[in-house]
C-alpha cells in the first residue's frame, strides 16, 4: 500500500480550499464515524448494497482516516502494522483460526 500519493492530493485538495482550519484531530475523528454511519446505511435495508454507494461512503472514511493520521503525524502503513503485530499475538493462528472467539476467550 502506498499512500504518499493519496497523502499528497488530500493535502493539495485541502490547502486549496482553505479547509485545514477545521481540520482539529476531534472533527477529523467525528468525520470517521460519520461516514462510516453513511456506509453502513448503505446495507440498511439490503445485504446487496449498490457498489458505487458503497465505494463512494468508502472513499469518504478512509479520507477522513488518512487526513486524521497526517494531522497527527502518523504513518498509516506504520500503524495498521503495528497493531496487526499486536492483534497478532493476541489472536495465535493455531487458537483463533476459523473462530469469532474474542481473545480473553480462547
Amino acid at each position: 500500500m502506498s499512500t504518499t500519493r493519496t497523502i499528497k492530493a488530500l493535502r493539495a485538495f485541502v490547502a486549496e480550499r482553505d479547509w485545514g482550519q477545521f481540520h482539529s484531530p476531534e472533527n477529523l475523528a467525528k468525520s470517521v464515524s460519520i461516514e462510516a454511519g453513511e456506509l453502513l446505511e448503505c446495507f440498511q435495508w439490503n445485504v446487496d448494497a449498490a457498489e458505487s454507494n458503497v465505494a463512494d461512503e468508502l472513499a469518504d472514511v478512509l479520507t477522513y482516516a488518512l487526513l486524521l493520521a497526517d494531522r497527527l503525524d502518523l504513518d498509516p502503513e506504520q500503524i495498521i502494522l503495528d497493531k496487526l503485530e499486536r492483534t497478532g499475538r493476541k489472536y495465535p493462528v493455531e487458537k483463533a483460526r476459523g473462530r469469532s472467539t474474542k481473545y480473553d476467550q480462547l
